[in-house]
């Protein structure tokens, strides 16, 4: 179960949401992922648990590290935004629909 590939959108925060949702899928569902793992007495013989245990591990922390990542770098790119939206809003400090604006990026932030 691996991590959706694409590049994530932190314009969109409903967007984003749903990405992490996704993202989260294998946390999710871990319980049935350990049943499905870990094999029955009349499988022990033909699955390797060990190996299929490291590959579940595996899986877990690749997501969690893209996951990770992706905050990150919403997180940056919607900082950057606030402070270039901070820079306008000390030239044009009357300017309401700039405040607006702000507010809503720090919001997201």
């Amino acid at each position: 179960m691996a991590a959706p590939s694409g590049a994530a959108s932190c314009e969109d925060f409903a967007e984003f949401q749903e990405l992490l949702r996704v993202m989260r899928t294998i946390d999710d569902r871990i319980v049935h992922e350990l049943n499905t793992t870990i094999p029955t007495a009349s499988f022990v013989g033909k699955i390797d648990a060990g190996q299929t245990c490291k590959e579940l591990y595996q899986s877990l922390m690749d997501a969690h590290t893209s996951r990770e990542r992706i905050i990150k770098n919403c997180i940056a790119q919607t900082s950057n935004v606030v402070k270039t939206l901070r820079e306008e809003r000390e030239k044009t400090q009357d300017d309401l629909a700039l405040l607006k604006q702000l507010r809503k990026e720090q919001t997201k932030v």
